[in-house]
């Protein structure tokens, strides 16, 4: 009887550190995952704000080339650098991504509102015919081109990331784990009327204009 007892006591000790074993390698291995999804997303982060930092270091030399024009609107180019001015006023860590939806949000209203006055430049710039012909300009307005698009990708792959970040700290029973460790949700970007549009950069050469000509 004594031996009997004892049998089912080491088969319960054993049966305990085999479940323990299991325990341990679905914690470590879920655990390492989201660690890994959480890498994921502050490296998409931290291409977003690489291109919107692209897009910000075009913005002096393509403000010099158009002040440039004879007569060019004032409060166009006012528009652009009060713009480029309140980006640089968003501190936002380029390596780690947000937990703060207000931060993001703040973030994306100063992107997007650079972005409106940038493409109302360009749009402008099409009254110009000494730009349309200058050579440093149309450089500037490729690039610019460019990395809207990138920019528009870059948001979509964090929202990607983040997505799959954000459902995996969710998920029964990885939720416990997500808690236990401190994994936090993450904001999305906002789709924005338009915002999967770049500016209008393309210009029509062969379109005549009355407006504004060049002296």
């Amino acid at each position: 009887m004594g031996k009997y007892i004892l049998g089912c006591i080491g088969v319960a000790i054993l049966g305990l550190i085999g479940l323990g074993i299991i325990l341990f390698v679905w914690g470590a291995g879920s655990y390492n995952n989201l660690v890994s999804l959480k890498q994921g997303v502050d490296a998409q982060w931290a291409e977003v704000q690489n291109q919107y930092q692209r897009r910000t270091d075009l913005i002096p030399n393509l403000v010099q080339t158009v002040s440039g024009a004879a007569n060019f609107e004032k409060s166009t180019l006012t528009a652009v650098v009060d713009a480029r001015a309140s980006v640089g006023q968003v501190k936002l860590d380029p390596s780690q991504a947000p937990t703060d939806p207000a931060k993001l949000q703040q973030f994306e209203q100063a992107q997007s509102s650079l972005g409106n006055a940038l493409s109302r430049l360009l749009v402008v710039s099409e009254n110009y015919p000494n730009l349309k012909a200058n050579q440093g300009f149309l450089d500037l307005q490729a690039q610019l081109e460019g990395t809207e698009n990138r920019i528009t990708t870059a948001r979509n792959h964090f929202n990607q990331a983040a997505m799959d970040y954000n459902t995996a700290i969710k998920r029964f029973p990885t939720n416990f784990l997500a808690g236990m460790f401190g994994f936090s949700d993450r904001p999305y970007f906002q789709a924005v009327q338009g915002s999967d549009v770049p500016p209008p950069v393309h210009f029509d050469f062969n379109t005549p204009t009355n407006a504004a000509p060049a002296h």
